[in-house]
């Protein structure tokens, strides 16, 4: 008979969804759905409100990436205020900001990797339960947990040196920031006590990595061939190719590398972008315009920035993205599992940079704004843990703000972690008489990969209708009930 697997919640990730797969007479997935099911409203909280209000607002769409919004929003209202883009701050201000933003990269990413994701391969997607969490990987691997939250709480001590705060910092401000570093709090990042120093970071990162291609080796089929499909890829790049995390123009290949947005300027994504809604989920589904819905979806994230970028401007991580380059064979990478590995690149790089950040004299300089000719609207974009990361603002006469788009990471990635879904459920379920819970676990591999903000994606805003909705087996509507 046909039946429907319904996964809820799922686990190890931020925010709240579900998953559906319909299973057809002979035990053959013929749809699997990842469902967000809350309605984001931030668009439409801050209409109405002051633009300089902006990057302290949005920012609470989430606790555990705070600082991308904030920063994606003080991007957006720089221009506003007639700061330009990007470069368009003074030396002091934009290092003080890509300081705040290498911290983010790095706790968010270690928090994930860690806390998250190595559970399942620590253990396997197929152990119990209760042994799949932080707290089995602590009793397993009381160092690897022990490093995890101290790396972590570096990079958390990185964002309140230089946004006030560890969470929702008010750092950045229209045109600059409004605090440099001390020398003080500078050497105590720098130097650090114990082991909580810039150095001690960069040699954790390397551990890290080397914990990844140690378990890639003993397990190189799974990682391989773990929810593996053709896919675009986009993101910003530096104008000279490199990877940049804080600013760039947009870049997107094909599978097969071939540019099919080359190096745009951000502020005109709405040529190249548009976003379609689809009936069972409040997270929109964007795409490339030149392709259109149905070939122009793309990823974002770790995996498509390794796969945009042409090389990493740090020393040591430019060596694993080699590496990583030839171990892959060298052309885009559409495995799944290998955004893991990118993942840990991208916190090497986070660390050297954040180091040599601390070496730069001008994080303790004192000129820390600029001002210009006001604009009525300006738009942000940031390379979030999660991927590109775009806050749109229009204001009136009266400096308020009339409309406000944002397309977070997790937005982009929808269309991927559907087919993520799709792909594993069809490998691990079809024709199964049985449906298990490591099957179940197995599709939410699948989607902890991308490392999905789902409250960064959506919103719950007022009260949501109940909706139930009955079909039988060949998918016909019979009855829809809503309250």
């Amino acid at each position: 008979m046909s039946r429907k697997i319904v996964i809820e919640p799922v686990t190890r990730v931020e925010g709240h969804g579900k998953v559906t797969i319909q299973l057809d007479d002979q035990g053959n997935v013929t749809q699997s759905r990842l469902h967000i099911v809350e309605f984001r409203g931030f668009e439409r909280f801050v209409q109405g409100r002051p633009y300089w209000e902006a990057p302290v607002l949005v920012e609470r769409l989430c606790g555990i990436c705070p600082v991308s919004h904030h920063l994606g929003a003080a991007k957006a209202v720089d221009v506003i205020a007639g700061a330009g883009t990007g470069h368009g701050l003074t030396p002091t201000a934009e290092k003080i900001r890509r300081l705040m933003h290498y911290g983010q990269i790095f706790q968010s990413h270690t928090l994930h990797f860690f806390h998250l994701a190595s559970p399942d391969l620590l253990f396997g997607y197929d152990a119990p339960p209760e042994q799949r969490n932080i707290v089995g990987v602590a009793l397993a691997n009381r160092a690897l947990a022990t490093q995890a939250v101290l790396m972590r709480k570096y990079g958390q001590e990185v964002i309140a040196a230089t946004a006030g705060k560890k969470i929702h910092g008010t750092g950045a401000i229209p045109g600059g920031v409004n605090k440099s570093l001390s020398l003080a709090e500078r050497d105590t990042l720098l130097k650090g006590r114990g082991p909580l120093n810039a150095d001690q970071m960069i040699v954790w990162a390397q551990g890290a990595l080397e914990f990844f291609k140690d378990y890639y080796k003993k397990h190189r089929a799974f990682i391989d061939g773990f929810s593996q499909f053709p896919s675009n890829h986009l993101s910003l790049v530096r104008k000279d190719g490199a990877l940049d995390l804080y600013h760039g123009v947009l870049r997107a290949v094909d599978t097969a590398g071939k540019k099919i947005l080359n190096d745009v300027d951000y502020q005109e994504y709405l040529q190249h972008l548009r976003e379609e809604v689809k009936a069972w989920s409040y997270m929109k589904f964007p795409f490339l315009t030149a392709l259109g819905k149905e070939n122009g979806w793309y990823r974002v994230g770790p995996l498509a920035r390794l796969n945009t970028a042409d090389f990493i401007p740090t020393p040591l991580a430019q060596k694993e993205f080699e590496l990583y380059k030839t171990a892959t064979g060298g052309k885009p990478n559409d495995r799944c599992m290998h955004t893991h590995w990118a993942r840990l690149i991208e916190v090497l790089h986070a660390a050297e940079v954040m180091r040599d950040l601390l070496l730069d004299s001008d994080i303790t300089g004192d000129h820390l704004v600029v001002k210009g000719q006001r604009q009525p609207e300006g738009i942000g974009v940031i390379e979030a843990p999660r991927g590109t990361l775009i806050h749109h603002y229009r204001v009136n006469e009266d400096d308020l703000i009339t409309m406000a788009n944002l397309i977070v990471s997790t937005t982009h990635n929808n269309e991927p972690m559907n087919r993520a879904v799709n792909c594993v459920a069809k490998t691990y379920m079809t024709g199964q008489k049985e449906i298990t819970e490591p099957m179940m676990n197995a599709v939410e591999v699948a989607i902890r990969a991308y490392d999905p903000c789902l409250s960064c994606a959506t919103h719950a805003y007022g009260r949501m209708p109940l909706e139930i909705s009955l079909y039988d087996a060949a998918g016909t509507l019979l009855a829809q009930r809503r309250k």
